[in-house]
């Protein structure tokens, strides 16, 4: 069990050190573009056809993570399909 725990702790504090370090980027880049936002033209307004149709970056975003999850769960299910079709072989 020990092995377990010690694996667990690893895993825990990898994903705590992404989380900090993703929280960092986060914060870079809301200074950057509350700095930018100050010194940027007004820009025309150009307008695209179709363009309220589009997908906003948000929904993007959201419907390619749900994508994952959903296929990281079908990869999952087909390992662990795998191990108990195998678990046979490897019987004591």
């Amino acid at each position: 069990m020990a092995e377990s725990n010690v694996a667990q702790e690893l895993t825990n504090e990898v994903l705590n050190t992404i989380t900090r370090s993703q929280a960092a980027v986060v914060d870079a880049i809301e200074t950057l573009a509350s700095a930018a936002q100050s010194i940027k033209p007004d820009l025309p307004r150009v307008s695209v056809p179709f363009a309220d149709k589009l997908p906003t970056p948000q929904a993007v975003v959201a419907s390619a993570y749900d994508f994952a999850e959903q296929l990281v769960a079908s990869q999952r299910k087909f390992a662990e399909d795998l191990l108990t079709a195998t678990a046979p072989l490897f019987s004591r």
